[in-house]
């Protein structure tokens, strides 16, 4: 069939930074196919760009942690609510969810009532933590679309429609070129990404900000990089910048991780896509991330897997540092810098260790395989 001749419309949720980013690739690959297609959902900014209909700003929804869903449960009720609607009034030809699954796979079920087939990109990581919900998956998606490697045969083993696309991130340019070492002077530059939104943010930059007032009595003309993330708003980050008054100079940078990456020879990440970012342009890194104790305890009774960033879970064993709730001190992450900083061979292996996670990952071209994955169930 030409499905130029024909309006189409399609339903997209993506509820986080990466993911709307993601989805806004994969909308521009179906829209090079058929311009005539209608996208509408729930997404930020650059899926507006990519010319969704955003009906909810994904920035009122998104929210890490157990207990740290409370404050925001209004805001989520309200665009689940949004959701539900626009499937029952528009009815869509297909609905796209993009991770965020506790509030994705609710949009799922009122889909699966009315007939709409449903193609999950970015799967839930329920072989990490509540594996029973794989059956829940299996009864609600009709296909997964998924883009870690280890991810399709734990789908395949519970008979549910999956494809292995490969990861995103491999689109991207920084992941084309010489690596981020090889372009970078030999200047001691540090990077601080504290996340995406602005909960993250608070719990994370003050204690990367006490770690530069250490790092910077012991590395003599040290320079700070901070990641400014699409949807969080500068001022936000200088208040927090202000408030722990010190003499260590930061610079924001608001043109995407990517130019963190290209000019810091180490960086302190919090935990999630942004690690696989800084690995495929082989930038040594320490993880850490911080949730509320209670949300803390509640997780690791259910977590599965062994480490909690990507880069060590594809690998399968540690290449760089994991550090969670009291050990993300600013004491440790300033330690840890400093040693990686000061011995030269040990940076490049890990360089070298990271740069290898590429291959691991599918090759570039997971937006386009997505999207005919898209059009075979249009």
């Amino acid at each position: 069939m030409d499905w130029s001749s024909e309006q189409k419309c399609v339903m997209i949720i993506a509820g986080e930074t990466s993911g709307d980013l993601h989805g806004s690739k994969l909308v521009s690959a179906m829209r090079k196919r058929n311009k005539r297609l209608f996208f509408c959902g729930i997404g930020g900014r650059a899926l507006g760009e990519a010319g969704v209909k955003v009906l909810i700003d994904a920035s009122e929804i998104a929210v890490v942690g157990i207990t740290e869903v409370f404050s925001k449960l209004p805001n989520i009720l309200k665009g689940l609510r949004a959701a539900k609607k626009a499937l029952n009034t528009l009815h869509p030809d297909l609905l796209i969810l993009i991770d965020f699954p506790d509030f994705n796979l609710n949009v799922a079920a009122c889909a699966k009532k009315l007939g709409i087939p449903v193609l999950y990109y970015i799967s839930p990581q329920i072989w990490a933590w509540r594996p029973g919900r794989v059956k829940r998956i299996g009864e609600l998606v009709d296909h997964l679309a998924v883009i870690l490697p280890f991810e399709e045969d734990f789908y395949s083993d519970h008979k549910i429609p999956v494809t292995f696309v490969g990861h995103p991130l491999l689109d991207n340019s920084f992941s084309k070129g010489k690596t981020a070492l090889e372009r970078r002077k030999d200047i001691p530059v540090i990077g601080f990404l504290p996340g995406s939104r602005d909960g993250e943010i608070a719990r994370h930059l003050p204690i990367m900000i006490n770690a530069a007032r250490i790092l910077h009595r012991k590395i003599d003309n040290v320079k700070f990089l901070i990641s400014l993330a699409p949807e969080v708003k500068r001022k936000y980050v200088e208040d927090i910048i202000k408030k722990h008054k010190t003499a260590v100079a930061f610079e924001l940078v608001a043109e995407g991780s990517e130019k963190v990456f290209e000019r810091s020879k180490f960086v302190v990440v919090a935990s999630g896509t942004v690690t696989l970012e800084a690995a495929i342009s082989g930038t040594p890194m320490v993880i850490i991330y911080k949730v509320s104790p209670i949300s803390y305890w509640l997780g690791r009774s259910m977590i599965q897997v062994k480490h909690i960033g990507l880069v060590n879970l594809i690998a399968g064993r540690k290449i760089v540092p994991e550090l969670l709730q009291k050990e993300a001190s600013p004491g440790r992450i300033a330690d840890i810098a400093f040693k990686m900083l000061s011995d030269s061979s040990d940076l490049e292996r890990i360089r070298l260790e990271l740069l290898s996670i590429r291959d691991l990952l599918g090759g570039p071209g997971a937006s386009e395989r997505v999207a005919d994955i898209a059009f075979g169930m249009l």
